[in-house]
């Protein structure tokens, strides 16, 4: 019995030694033999330190008029869309899209040959039947010829006049001419095209009266009248321009509860049509809070302002509004009575 035991520990001792030196590395590496500190807690400063020299600013609610800038679209108040009055083909176009005309310059010629001879025809019909009743007035003069017979020669006189004057008519629709002075929006036939009634061939627009079209929520449709002056915001070229609302849609859309709203710009310079805008509804006075623009920092699509505590800076994402003369507006973010960084503020 005693040589079986002393056998069992010949064949095991080295596992076991193995076992027990992985329990002492385990926890030595997890910090069990190393002295233990009483738990604590390790404050650190918060947010950065306030640069010498930096300006700030306490924020102060201030009521003033609600200013909401909807979204529109410039728009020429004279688009005239020149289509074609009769089927033929386009035997030549002389202008192409963003070109300055005059009134009454020929933008397109339709082929006029088919019409050239209908024209030939009835003037040939005419003196016909010119001659037919000078003939019979004579007749009727000398008792040849009866009033009825004066009367048909008469008829068919004027009926071939009637017929040369539909010619000449025709003939004119064979040229597309601009009946304002104005810019060509865009071109949609090209030489040897075949033109159908009513088929579009060219726009022309007048640059001197713009205006912007805008879906106005039927909230807001109380603080606009026709007649009343409203301020128009665009971006190309930027600026802030005077507007005169001339309509106001009295019917509403269904799906976005809107009106549309237009309103004719003071000055139209640089405006072209389809190009973005925004126009201004002043509402009710509102409490509101606003910062310098300078006191806002853009990072990709965040904003952020620089609030001061306890003497020093912490950045803080805001959600901003109107930008108007040099201030921003806060819609949310910032309480009244913080102090926020200015300029000088860097670091």
């Amino acid at each position: 019995m005693k040589n079986r035991m002393i056998q069992v520990l010949q064949k095991g001792w080295k596992p076991a030694v193995g076992v027990v030196g992985f329990v002492a590395l385990t926890v030595y590496t997890g910090g069990g033999c190393a002295k233990r500190q009483a738990p604590g807690v390790v404050e650190a400063p918060v947010g950065e330190p306030l640069p010498a020299g930096a300006q700030t600013l306490t924020i102060r609610k201030v009521i003033e008029p609600a200013r909401v800038e909807v979204p529109g679209t410039i728009a020429s108040e004279t688009r005239i869309q020149l289509s074609a009055k009769m089927p033929a083909h386009v035997r030549r176009v002389m202008v192409t899209a963003g070109l300055a005309v005059k009134a009454g310059q020929e933008l397109i010629a339709l082929d006029d040959r088919e019409i050239r001879e209908q024209l030939a025809a009835a003037d040939a019909q005419l003196r016909q039947a010119e001659a037919e009743y000078q003939r019979a007035k004579s007749l009727r003069a000398e008792g040849a010829a009866t009033e009825q017979q004066l009367l048909a020669a008469e008829t068919g006189r004027d009926a071939a006049r009637a017929q040369v004057e539909r010619a000449r008519v025709m003939l004119s629709y064979a040229v597309i001419a601009s009946p304002i002075d104005g810019i060509v929006t865009e071109r949609r036939v090209e030489e040897g095209d075949l033109a159908g009634p009513g088929q579009p061939l060219v726009s022309v627009y007048d640059p001197n009266r713009m205006r912007i079209e805008a879906a106005v929520p039927s909230r807001l449709i109380g603080y606009l009248k026709p007649g009343e002056a409203v301020e128009v915001v665009v971006t190309n070229p930027e600026g802030r321009r005077r507007a005169v609302v001339t309509e106001i849609v009295s019917e509403i859309d269904p799906a976005t509860r809107t009106q549309k709203v237009k309103a004719l710009l003071d000055d139209a310079a640089g405006l072209q049509p389809g190009a973005f805008a925004r126009l201004v509804v002043v509402a009710e006075p509102v409490a509101a809070i606003r910062v310098p623009e300078s006191a806002v920092r853009r990072v990709g699509q965040l904003e952020t302002v620089r609030v001061v505590w306890e003497g020093r800076m912490i950045r803080r994402l805001v959600r901003t509004g109107a930008r108007r003369d040099g201030w921003v507006e806060i819609l949310a973010g910032l309480d009244e009575g913080e102090t926020v960084v200015t300029d000088g503020g860097e670091v």
